[in-house]
């Protein structure tokens, strides 16, 4: 795909996207989806990456706050005042864990969003994020999501997080690891600036007036790279993130704009599709969708990336045929 005709893909559906304000303006109830955050903040290891990771893990409860979104927050030594932690508990953090996964295991619709803030150590071919307390494997927090029945995302932000996204892989969720493999081992930077991008404009990369996963991972990964370059230190951290459910991942340094370039060696969508539509803080005329008509425009928009997929395939009329096709559904959506 040309550059010229990926930036027309992405101002079609940023308009359209911002046409949503008809919905808003005719439409004077909220059909916003229930969302649910999990954030964990492991063992810090010194005084130093305690105040760090307590920082990281206050920003998602201020945006979990302006959100709207329900937030569970496990291993904060000084926790704010009314936050539920597990400071007056005596259960370890892998415990609460694993709890706070089965409750929302009954959740049917809404996203489901967890992040781990901390370090990792790998461990063999499998990887571990370090609690307070016994520390949880890869495999075991994927034995543990397994009956989660709603839409999911994972942003591991530790050390050695790699093979998290080989366990955790599967379609319809998003994975997100702050290294491509267990053996970076360096305290990694990725869960700082993923932190700040969720919910920053600077990272609204398609101009929608809001953040999607995909923008936020993007804009982190560059924050990141421009560390390492600006410090004149060699990278020993590379993020990667999945929704394609090949188990591969995709680096930012493989997207052009808010599309991946790199095609998929197991036949899969290109990873990103599932990820710029989930979003944490949804704008005013997002939030006026319904779930049903949420779930058709996701449907379109994964239509859309598997028609750009078939383009080499398909005459030029042909293919503007069947995009004008899907366009044409989108726009309704909005109008409705």
């Amino acid at each position: 795909m040309s550059k010229l005709q990926s930036c027309f893909l992405r101002s079609i559906l940023g308009r359209l996207r911002m046409a949503a304000v008809i919905v808003a303006c005719l439409s004077s109830v909220a059909f916003a989806e229930s969302d649910a955050v999990i954030v964990v903040v492991g063992a810090p290891g010194s005084d130093e990456y305690e105040q760090q990771f307590s920082e990281w893990a206050k920003r998602w409860q201020d945006i979990s706050e302006q959100a709207k979104i329900d937030c569970t927050v496990i291993g904060l030594n000084e926790p704010a005042e009314g936050d539920a932690t597990d400071e007056a508990s005596s259960t370890p953090s892998r415990d609460q864990l694993k709890a706070a996964i089965q409750k929302q295991a009954v959740r049917e619709s809404g996203n489901m969003w967890l992040v781990l803030i901390g370090h990792g150590t790998p461990h063999g071919r499998d990887a571990k994020f370090n609690l307070r307390g016994p520390d949880v494997s890869s495999n075991e927090l994927a034995e543990w999501l397994k009956d989660v029945k709603c839409r999911v995302a994972i942003a591991n932000c530790t050390s050695a997080s790699g093979p998290f996204l080989n366990a955790l892989s599967r379609n319809d969720r998003v994975v997100v690891t702050a290294t491509k493999s267990g053996a970076e081992i360096n305290y990694a930077r990725f869960g700082d600036y993923f932190s700040q991008a969720i919910a920053s404009p600077n990272s609204d990369l398609d101009h929608d007036q809001q953040v999607s996963l995909l923008e936020a991972f993007l804009t982190a990964s560059k924050d990141v790279q421009d560390f390492y370059e600006l410090e004149s230190r060699l990278a020993t951290e590379h993020a990667l993130l999945d929704d394609n459910g090949d188990q591969k991942g995709t680096p930012a340094s493989f997207f052009r704009g808010i599309l991946a370039t790199k095609s998929a060696t197991s036949g899969e969508e290109l990873d990103g599709t599932i990820a710029h539509q989930m979003i944490f803080l949804k704008n005013d005329r997002e939030s006026q969708l319904s779930p049903d008509q949420t779930a058709k425009r996701d449907r379109l928009e994964k239509e859309i990336a598997a028609l750009r997929k078939r383009k080499s395939q398909l005459a030029d009329d042909e293919y503007y045929k069947q995009l004008e096709n899907i366009m044409t559904q989108m726009a309704e959506i909005y109008v409705q």
